[in-house]
């Protein structure tokens, strides 16, 4: 009855909603121009030949941790295709650059029922895997109704959504109902997808654990070696406001006592890079900016990377790294690009959105959480002026997150008997 009710208030309100609040996302920005068909399910791309499943996720980290499930199945399944379905343009210009052969984005069309026929009835896809905290009524309910495998793979309900939804227990029942089967990313997940009333659920664990490594451009790393020769390499990754302003406060003490350190200094949104150039420099920091092509020289204290598909690189260049959204109430990023590639990671007090993650790694000894700005900065000298405790906290974050990567496999065996392949 919710669903019913949803799809039409959608198809007479979408007029209005296009006239207004789209329109002023495509004003500031949100919207991909070039491609805005795609989000009224007119698709220009023909379907290819063979067997072909959707995979959907909205935010970069859900489009990323598609990644190594797609490259696993295109490579067991020779006449498969795969179209990955995201809604931002960052993460859209991510897939465009990582995506295999056979696999192909196309933009998530709006939650109207007509577009969401329009888009099943031109793919027609075998299978749909859904990687998504955010239900959308119209495309779920049109994909059930076509009898099509629908599987929630990696399913997280937070805190707030799941105090939300129980309050509105029959329309969290109801949503979960289009699902063919539910894997929830960790006990917790698959607990509360049960309480919700989700009919058949599992879990296997988180598969961003199981990542690809990075794409690196191998001539860019050498080029970048060379500049930095033998420097030690501090990365601060993935930061949100405020963030790098509080260790900026510390940058001095790392500079001193760290002789010759070079740090790289990655924030979560590219746009905000000039601005991270200019408060550094302000700092009296020698600063320099990836976008605007200007080079690491001995001299060079800051360099803000401030471009999209190259963490691959910070990451291989860095011995320590600090991973963001952890200084400030946003909850933490994922720290396991991090660990993979042997980097000795440190994170914030604020890990929120990854307590499950947290909770592995503590057990493992492979994170070290500090407290404040301060406590960051104090570990990462530390650990850079002391070879054999540095050595000893990358290999334990890299053991911890080879252990991980199993679930990639477990995932695998899961999704082959739900579409009993």
């Amino acid at each position: 009855m919710f669903i019913g009710i949803y799809k039409t208030l959608m198809t007479l309100a979408f007029p209005v909603l296009k006239a207004t609040y789209i329109k002023k996302r495509k004003k500031a920005g949100k919207e991909d121009l070039a491609r805005f068909n795609e989000r009224l399910a007119q698709y220009k791309r023909p379907r290819p030949e063979g067997k072909l499943y959707w995979m959907h996720g909205a935010s970069v980290g859900e489009a990323v941790s598609m990644l190594p499930l797609i490259d696993r199945l295109l490579q067991e399944n020779p006449d498969l295709s795969i179209l990955v379905t995201t809604g931002t343009k960052t993460s859209a210009e991510i897939m465009r650059k990582r995506l295999p052969e056979r696999a192909f984005h196309q933009y998530i069309p709006f939650d109207v029922p007509a577009f969401a026929k329009r888009l099943i009835k031109h793919f027609r896809p075998d299978a749909v895997m859904w990687f998504e905290s955010e239900l959308w009524p119209a495309l779920l309910s049109e994909v059930k109704n076509a009898k099509i495998p629908l599987i929630l793979v990696n399913g997280r309900i937070s805190d707030k959504s799941f105090q939300d939804w129980k309050k509105f227990k029959p329309m969290a029942k109801e949503l979960l109902s289009c699902f063919t089967y539910c894997l929830g990313q960790s006990e917790q997940d698959k607990n509360r997808l049960t309480i919700l009333g989700a009919p058949k659920v599992g879990c296997v664990g988180n598969l961003k654990y199981a990542g690809m490594p990075l794409p690196i451009d191998e001539n860019k790393l050498a080029a970048l070696k060379e500049a930095i020769g033998d420097r030690p390499v501090f990365f601060i990754s993935s930061t949100h406001h405020d963030e790098e302003e509080q260790l900026a406060l510390y940058q001095t003490l790392m500079k001193e006592n760290v002789p010759n350190v070079l740090t790289i200094v990655a924030p979560r949104h590219p746009t905000r890079g000039p601005a991270l150039a200019r408060m550094y420099a302000s700092r009296m920091f020698n600063t320099a900016l990836r976008s605007k092509e200007e080079p690491i020289t001995p001299e060079t204290d800051i360099y803000v990377a401030d471009t999209i598909g190259e963490m691959g690189l910070w990451y291989a260049l860095a011995q320590v790294s600090f991973v963001g959204g952890s200084l400030i109430p946003h909850g933490g990023q994922n720290f396991m690009e991090a660990a993979r590639d042997k980097n000795a990671v440190i994170v914030g007090p604020n890990m929120q959105n990854f307590v499950d993650m947290m909770n592995r790694a503590r057990y493992h000894d492979a994170v070290l959480q500090m407290n404040s700005a301060q406590g960051v900065m104090d570990e990462a000298i530390e650990l850079l002026q002391q070879p054999a405790l540095l050595q000893e906290r990358q290999q334990k974050a890299y053991d911890w997150a080879a252990k991980e990567g199993a679930v990639l496999e477990a995932t695998i065996n899961v999704l082959n008997k739900v579409l009993k392949k």
